[in-house]
């Protein structure tokens, strides 16, 4: 079948809409319709080349849609489903599945990194050459085929049209908050960058019940919607030092814990010198691979600080999508927000563009349905 989406045909070059043929779904996947897909920085991390995969390819790994058709062997899921996509489908038998960490699931990251599916090419082509799926999702289109094992059940009582959020930068950001740092009542938080993730983690420290609550960023917007999400605070880093401010703000001490949100080498630095001696800094952001951070080496041992790194929130998506749905249902979860602006397919591109000079807060792409 013919399915219209976002290519990025190379390194540094816009992305447009295209149209690629999609194959039907194999063994042990299904085909799903597109409602919405929200765009990820990690989506301009591939076309600026900061993320090197394989190239051309179709953008997006944040969805939530309808199966339509199953391929051989899928008896855990049906066509008419809703369903969110996550772009770690675990593979359930490499060791880090088989030890309850599908975060880490070898086969999948192997599989992102070459551009495929589990077990299979990427199922979209043109003109008989491979297109590649970004993160074994590819959902900038109005059709992906993906692991079964990667569409998760929607459950009741969440809207469609916000339901693309959980499956990254919901499930990335709460999950780092309550999982990865398992924040406690009563501790300090900073929060370095106030996207889509770093917004995701604000509220999930609002929901452990953090006390202070400090989002570090330059853009004005951003800095206004993590006060609607539940930061108690906000630096301004055009105004002030972020690791001097986050002192200041803290009776000289530091936070008790600090979250990376962007992905980059100055600001893992910056998150960690900003924790207080005995604390953790959590990165969430993805700096490119080629990057590196130069710390102290002094201050691990003498200030007992712990930096520790956070992927997909360290959840297993599978039991982690109902338990954010019902924080959704309860009220203590808020969506609305932080979709600051919606586009048409065609209008995709922009997207990318506004996302990029942070105009927008999380944008998503309204496909289908």
């Amino acid at each position: 079948m013919k399915t219209k989406a976002v290519l990025i045909e190379d390194y540094g070059e816009k992305v447009h809409v295209g149209e690629v043929d999609l194959r039907d779904p194999g063994p042990g996947e299904v085909l799903v319709e597109i409602a919405r897909s929200g765009v990820c920085h990690s989506d301009l991390h591939v076309v600026t080349g900061d993320l090197p995969l394989p190239v051309p390819m179709v953008l997006g790994h944040e969805a939530a849609g309808t199966i339509r058709a199953v391929g051989p062997g899928v008896h855990s899921a049906r066509a008419g489903e809703s369903v969110v996509l996550s772009w770690i489908p675990p593979c359930g038998s490499c060791r880090f599945c088989l030890e309850g960490q599908p975060q880490l699931c070898t086969r999948a990251a192997s599989a992102a990194m070459k551009g495929k599916l589990l077990g299979s090419d990427a199922p979209f082509s043109r003109a008989g050459e491979v297109v590649h799926s970004f993160s074994l999702t590819g959902t900038l289109s109005q059709y992906t085929v993906v692991p079964a094992q990667g569409a998760i059940p929607l459950p009741e009582g969440v809207p469609l049209d916000k339901a693309a959020l959980l499956g990254c930068a919901v499930m990335t950001g709460v999950g780092a908050a309550l999982n990865t740092a398992a924040l406690r009542p009563g501790q300090s938080v900073a929060v370095f960058g106030a996207g889509g993730v770093g917004l995701s983690v604000i509220q999930g420290a609002r929901i452990a019940g953090a006390s202070q609550i400090i989002a570090v960023d330059r853009v004005p917007l951003r800095l206004d919607l993590a006060r609607q999400l539940g930061a108690t605070e906000t630096l301004d880093v055009n105004e002030e030092d972020p690791v001097d401010g986050l002192l200041s703000r803290t009776g000289g001490y530091g936070p008790d814990v600090t979250f990376e949100a962007i992905g980059r080498p100055e600001t893992i630095v910056q998150a960690f010198n900003a924790v207080r001696r005995g604390g953790t800094a959590v990165i969430v952001g993805v700096a490119p691979p080629h990057e590196e951070i130069s710390l102290n080496s002094f201050a691990f041992p003498s200030q007992e600080k712990t930096l520790k790194g956070s992927w997909y929130g360290s959840s297993d998506p599978g039991r982690a999508l109902p338990k954010l749905a019902r924080l959704v249902r309860s009220g203590q979860l808020w969506l609305d927000p932080m979709v600051t602006k919606t586009y048409d397919l065609a209008d995709a591109p922009m997207a990318f563009d506004d996302l990029a000079e942070g105009r927008v807060g999380r944008p998503v792409v309204h496909i289908g349905l």
